[in-house]
């Protein structure tokens, strides 16, 4: 039996949307706000979802509690109240976009899950109430 499950985590960050490439006025012209050298913050919503077969065993497709445990360390202890682009090394050399965090968050959580399992992994992450993205791993 195929089935997803999902859990719901929420974490605070700053950032700044600023390309080291372009000069300080195309940044602000491309980024607008976003481009504060001041940074921002928002307060994100995380939505994951894992989705493949039960085990018979257990009658799991995973044990929520793993996952949740896995969000936690990855994730909210990672970004939670951290400004991105100068605490997390993953954003050092990438520019913290909702995009780009979304994929980050995938690789992080996806390397955790069992490797033994064969798992789809989607990750919506919620920048706003009304902007998110979603990333599957493609």
């Amino acid at each position: 039996m195929r089935i997803s499950v999902g859990r719901k985590a929420h974490f605070n960050a700053a950032h700044r949307l600023h390309n080291p490439n372009w000069t300080e006025q195309e940044n602000k012209d491309f980024y607008g706000l976003c481009n504060s050298p001041n940074y921002h913050g928002h307060n994100y919503d995380l939505h994951i979802k894992v989705k493949g077969e039960v085990d018979e065993e257990s009658g799991y497709l995973i044990d929520l509690k793993i996952l949740k445990g896995i969000i936690h360390d990855e994730v909210e202890d990672a970004f939670d109240h951290k400004n991105l682009n100068l605490d997390v090394p993953e954003f050092l050399n990438l520019i913290p976009t909702a995009e780009n965090i979304a994929a980050v968050i995938w690789k992080k959580i996806n390397r955790r899950l069992p490797a033994e399992r064969k798992f789809e992994l989607t990750v919506l992450l919620y920048e706003t109430e009304r902007n998110y993205v979603e990333y599957t791993g493609e």
